[in-house]
């Protein structure tokens, strides 16, 4: 009588402790190997469950403590495959220390490169342009527990699902992404960016014009009152494009700062601000 060999594989409970490591992926933070040893710390849950020989759980963490370095975020759904692969080579797949390598290295630059549009350039201005609304409506604590909420929501809830789907996907998720998602995920959400930041310059930033026109018929005009009736925001966006025109020219934002306190200070005296 012969008995079949049940396959090693994570339980949820496994994959719910990786998950929980996930979060202090950055707590060991070195310049040689970047964040090698936050990953191998990662993994340690899975290595103990799928390889019983203390060599065999030796030699799985240290080929998880080559370079890795990634937007922490993202992580999760290298994790996930990673967690695929090790499963993979505990059931006697041939699955080889440099293909493991290989497929870490080949997702955390282009999973990087997505991560700053997406969650810098769209979901934090978003939600924090809505939390600051609830502020300044006078509902007052309710905007920062608003962005906090909603900001590890979001953030742990993705992380997650990434998690769990590169581990259900494997290499194949590596196709999955070849087929021009990350090019398009990224130009939607640097639009999408884009777009909200310049809706936020007329609201956040404000420069309200004091001279008033007197016509030859002592007519009077106000001009920030003509400027909002012909360009409303024009004022702002000019500021706006000017601070990126020089920071493009490497001029330090401290100095910028000082620059436009000053240009406020002597506009106000002058007469020209309000």
């Amino acid at each position: 009588m012969t008995t079949t060999k049940q396959p090693l594989t994570l339980t949820l409970g496994d994959q719910l402790r990786i998950f929980g490591r996930s979060g202090l992926e950055q707590a060991a933070w070195n310049y040689p190997r970047l964040q090698n040893l936050g990953f191998c710390y990662i993994m340690i849950p899975a290595i103990q469950r799928l390889y019983a020989d203390r060599t065999a759980q030796a030699a799985a963490a240290t080929r998880h403590l080559t370079s890795f370095n990634t937007m922490p975020y993202m992580q999760s759904l290298i994790t996930g495959v990673t967690l695929s692969l090790e499963e993979q080579r505990a059931n006697g797949h041939p699955v080889s220390d440099d293909e493991i390598n290989a497929v870490k290295v080949g997702m955390m630059g282009s999973l990087a490169g997505v991560a700053d549009p997406v969650w810098w350039g769209t979901w934090r201005p978003i939600l924090s342009a809505f939390a600051a609304s609830l502020a300044l409506s006078g509902l007052g604590i309710l905007g920062p527990i608003v962005f906090f909420v909603g900001w590890n929501v979001v953030r742990l809830g993705f992380r997650w699902w990434a998690q769990r789907w590169g581990y259900r996907r494997g290499v194949q998720i590596v196709e999955d992404l070849s087929r021009g998602i990350l090019q398009k995920l990224t130009l939607g959400a640097s639009i999408v960016g884009m777009f909200i930041m310049g809706a936020l310059v007329p609201r956040w930033t404000r420069i309200s014009l004091k001279p008033v026109l007197v016509t030859a018929h002592h007519a009077t005009y106000d001009l920030q009152a003509l400027l909002d009736q012909l360009l409303p925001g024009l004022l702002p966006l000019g500021l706006t494009l000017g601070c990126v025109w020089l920071l493009r020219r490497h001029v330090k934002p401290f100095w910028l700062l000082l620059g436009i306190l000053g240009l406020s200070i002597l506009g106000y005296w002058g007469g020209l601000f309000k």
